[in-house]
């Protein structure tokens, strides 16, 4: 594995140590180009960063050093953290995202981004359940990355929690107070920006974020007898 370098000054000058990084958070650019997003990765006035860049080619470049804090997370919740930019390190995968025409990521840069999860998670002592995507700890306003994110495939390879897809006796359909029931189970796993008992605007939002990454193809919005099943299914494994 070949990691170029391409130094960026967006980050806090403050190093953290080794134990200190806990988490890896995916996200996607969002952008029409890896130039462009470069160029907006390196600009000072942005005040967005992240330690690693993944072309679409496969190109792995570095942009701040690992003891560094990069400004990838922003405000952001996941269990008991809180702006999770302080205990992560962040990957930025060159994609159009959803505004501009989001796209398949190539064969050759989810092996690149393989490649690197696994010498951070051995290096850091990271556990596979602390791999997330930006969705998963700011649902509000993040999508990425996204639903054609290949999660499933990273489980595979012991990098992402999954769920089993075997029969159960079961029945979700007769559960009462669904909501309830799906959101604590959310909670145990991790997420967070909504209240268990009470109803809110936003529960559509961290719905669909939570179908994105283990529901991907029937994400809309709505608890159906699969989501909490599947919500069940990883509450039990936290």
């Amino acid at each position: 594995m070949r990691i170029k370098l391409e130094n960026t000054l967006n980050f806090a000058k403050k190093t953290r140590n080794q134990k200190n990084i806990q988490y890896i958070i995916i996200h996607y650019t969002g952008m029409q180009s890896a130039r462009v997003s470069l160029n907006r990765l390196k600009d000072l006035k942005s005040k967005v960063s992240c330690h690693y860049f993944i072309t679409r080619q496969g190109e792995i470049l570095r942009m701040v050093e690992d003891n560094k804090v990069a400004w990838h997370a922003g405000k952001s919740r996941w269990k008991s953290k809180q702006n999770l930019n302080y205990q992560s390190i962040g990957i930025e995968l060159q994609n159009k995202g959803h505004n501009l025409g989001y796209e398949k990521f190539s064969k050759i840069q989810i092996k690149s981004l393989v490649d690197i999860l696994r010498k951070l998670k051995r290096k850091y002592n990271i556990k596979k359940k602390n791999i997330l995507g930006h969705s998963d700890i700011a649902p509000l306003r993040k999508k990425d990355p996204g639903e054609k994110f290949p999660w499933e495939l990273l489980s595979k390879k012991g990098l992402s929690i999954w769920y089993s897809n075997k029969r159960e006796k079961s029945n979700y359909s007769n559960i009462k107070n669904r909501r309830d029931t799906f959101f604590k189970n959310l909670h145990k796993i991790g997420y967070r920006y909504f209240k268990i008992n009470k109803y809110s605007k936003n529960d559509r939002l961290i719905i669909k974020a939570f179908q994105m990454r283990f529901l991907p193809k029937k994400v809309n919005g709505r608890i159906t007898d699969k989501t909490l099943k599947i919500s069940h299914l990883l509450a039990n494994k936290s």
